[in-house]
Parts: C-alpha cells; structure tokens; sequence
C-alpha cells in the first residue's frame, strides 16, 4: 500500500506596489517565521515563488495570477482535515492578518486540497 501526504495549497499574489525581490524577502524573512508559531501538526512548510514563462501557444505568462504557491503538508489525515476545515472557515489571528496587509493582495487568496499517493 502506498504511503499518503496531505497538502493544502495556498496561491497568493503580492502586492502590486512592491517588488518580486521584496517580497520573497518579506515572505522568508518574516511571514513565513510569524505563520510558523500556528503551524501545528504541519509535517512540511514549503514556498513555491512562481516565475512565469513564456508558451508557445498562449504567449508570455506576464499575466499569472499568483507568485506563491505556499504548500502545507500532513503525515496525519485528522490533522489536514482540521486544519483545512479551519482554513477554509476561520479568520486567522490578528497578527497573521495584519502582517498578510504587508505582503499579499488579500483577495488574491485560493485554497485548495491535495491527496499525494506514491
């Protein structure tokens, strides 16, 4: 039987009034720390920043839609279920929040779920 990791996927887009090397800086060096005091039960936290490429067919990919995609990852399935029905319901802390304000295009956010079998 093949062993199971729980993601959930967070895509956000940054601010447009900052830079990409400002903000990857900002995400490394203090949101990323400050999220980590909630991160309980999180097997893996893991920043996927985006550089879009050109394609043949559909042209440059200057317009994607997001610059991170932020991964969370579960070894226990209880764990991810409650995490993503906090996620998915909740407001975060205070602090969370107000730092996001630093960073992030807040109606950028999407969330979403992923079962990785292998």
């Amino acid at each position: 039987m093949s062993e199971k990791t729980f993601k959930i996927l967070l895509f956000m887009k940054r601010r447009s009034d900052i830079s990409t090397e400002e903000f990857r800086d900002y995400y490394e060096n203090h949101h990323a720390p400050l999220c980590m005091q909630y991160a309980q039960g999180i097997t893996r936290y893991v920043r996927r920043y985006i550089d879009p490429q050109p394609h043949p067919e559909t042209g440059p990919g200057n317009d994607f839609p997001f610059d991170v995609i932020t991964e969370l990852w579960f070894d226990d399935e209880a764990t991810f279920r409650g995490t993503l029905a906090y996620l998915s319901t909740s407001i975060m802390p205070d602090e969370v929040i107000e730092d996001e304000k630093n960073l992030f295009d807040r109606g950028s956010f999407r969330i979403a779920s992923v079962v990785e079998c292998g």
